[in-house]
């Protein structure tokens, strides 16, 4: 058994779903995502004895391309991200109404596949297919399933894909290069390049063009918000939650290692863009009106400081920042679901427009204000474990870094709160408010028992990571 199980589970899936028809096609998603969240627990029962769960096959014989996934804690870690949060993303849809559904879900899992593959490939040239295969489904799920004015949702899109289609051509190149030094593109032999200082320089600056769009760290971030508020809810779900992770493991597994001196040489600049990010996310949020806008700034905010940690080439750095990553990613899809059973009751996204939830609705509210208090990292919540180590992380390198970076706390609980209290304690809207269904309360506890367990206890996930990040930091230490 070996982890590409995993990924023909979901494309089988995928398939099967768009067979399924339109009546069917959700409850056939959600089987194969349960499934494939099954066999990613049974795979890490299976490492965790120590047995090897990776898999490579010679693929292309001319030029030497592999099919090589990488099993290690890292990678497990964010696939265990991705089939976890897939069939409750799948799930959590299930209070609306899709049009040629099965087209939708199958994207679904087709997005998921390719994203898992992403977190797993461990050869180059499977890895690039895997990260372009990713902005396919998204593509369609935002221009055909998504809200507001057709024109601007294709203008938003497009943008989107263009923009995120041409900085991966400079990954692209830079993997062009590399193979032509080392005969092969599987990440074992490139790790063992000995690249100059300045080849180091260019190909640090190409992976960082593709991953900096994809997270996104500023100036990069122009797509974001749109697009956020233009797909729908699940296509949000699916960017925010797990797809901008794509850019932030990928940095932790390739851009660091395959160019260490370049990272140490510029580590302030990179530091202090993530850290840019977290200010200018957190003040374009205070102003913002509209409720998912405001949740995208927010997120802007808290990947800023997730990628700051990480080029603190640290072990506190970046084993903070995977655990942010993933609480992150629970987070904001709760966040984001939540303003959806808003705009189901009420039927818009204006913040000023909401109001008095409480008092209609006080289960719903309770569990707004937990997924509220822990984006902006209460103890016990699981953010507060991630942002905490990078915060100290930051501390090692520059206490300034940390400082600012601690602004995403401060700002985030102005904001945050702000924005709860207009929504749920402020006058009652017109339109009756009901209390969440059955559906809808459990997947708001399924995330929140998520947040609340890793919060008090992440050993398990620390215990996963940590040996696959030294590995990775032995590697970006190996030239002084």
């Amino acid at each position: 058994m070996n982890v590409s199980l995993i990924l023909i589970i979901l494309l089988v899936g995928a398939f099967a779903t768009f067979l399924a028809g339109d009546k069917l096609a959700s409850k056939v998603a959600l089987f194969f995502g349960l499934a494939a969240a099954g066999a990613s627990i049974v795979l890490l029962n299976h490492y965790n004895l120590g047995e090897n769960i990776g898999f490579i096959n010679q693929w292309i014989t001319q030029p030497n391309i592999s099919f090589a996934l990488k099993a290690d804690g890292l990678s497990m870690a964010m696939l265990l991200l991705t089939t976890v949060l897939t069939p409750i993303i799948i799930f959590s849809s299930f209070g609306n109404d899709y049009k040629n559904s099965k087209s939708f879900y199958a994207l679904i899992l087709f997005m998921s596949f390719a994203m898992a593959g992403t977190f797993l490939a461990s050869d180059g040239l499977l890895y690039y297919i895997f990260w372009e295969l990713s902005l396919i489904p998204i593509y369609f799920i935002a221009l055909i399933w998504g809200n507001g004015d057709v024109e601007e949702r294709k203008k938003a899109v497009v943008k989107f894909f263009i923009y995120t289609l041409a900085g991966s051509l400079f990954m692209l190149v830079a993997f062009v290069y590399m193979y032509q030094k080392a005969g092969s593109l599987l990440l074992e032999d490139l790790y063992k390049l000995n690249l100059t200082a300045t080849e180091q320089l260019w190909m640090f600056l190409a992976f960082f063009l593709a991953y900096a769009i994809k997270i996104p760290l500023i100036p990069f971030h122009t797509w974001q918000a749109n697009v956020y508020q233009k797909a729908p809810t699940v296509g949000t779900m699916l960017l925010s939650g797990i797809m901008l992770k794509m850019g932030l493991y990928s940095v932790i597994r390739w851009q660091l290692p395959l160019a260490p001196l370049a990272a140490k040489e510029y580590m302030y600049i990179f530091i202090g863009l993530g850290i840019a990010g977290v200010i200018y996310g957190s003040i374009v949020a205070l102003k913002q009106k509209d409720l998912k806008k405001l949740l995208a700034y927010s997120s802007l905010a808290h990947v800023g400081l997730i990628a700051a940690g990480t080029y603190t080439l640290t072990l506190d750095g970046l084993r903070g920042a995977v655990l942010q990553m993933i609480a992150h990613g629970f987070v904001v899809v709760g966040l984001f679901y939540a303003a959806e059973i808003i705009f189901r009751r009420y039927e818009t996204r204006a913040i000023a427009e909401m109001g008095g939830i409480r008092s209609q609705s006080p289960k719903f509210t309770s569990m707004f204000l937990i997924l509220v208090l822990a984006s902006v990292a209460l103890p016990t919540t699981f953010n507060f474990i991630g942002e905490f180590t990078v915060l100290y992380s930051l501390s090692q390198i520059n206490i300034w870094f940390a400082i600012l970076g601690g602004t995403t706390i401060i700002l985030g609980a102005y904001y945050m709160l702000k924005m709860f209290q207009h929504a749920m304690l402020g006058e009652t809207n017109t339109k009756s408010f009901a209390d969440v269904t059955i559906n809808e309360g459990i997947t708001l506890v399924l995330i929140i028992g998520v947040l609340f367990f890793f919060g008090m206890y992440p050993k398990p996930i620390t215990d996963l990571i940590t040996p696959s990040l030294e590995e990775i930091l032995t590697q970006i230490n190996r030239i002084n």
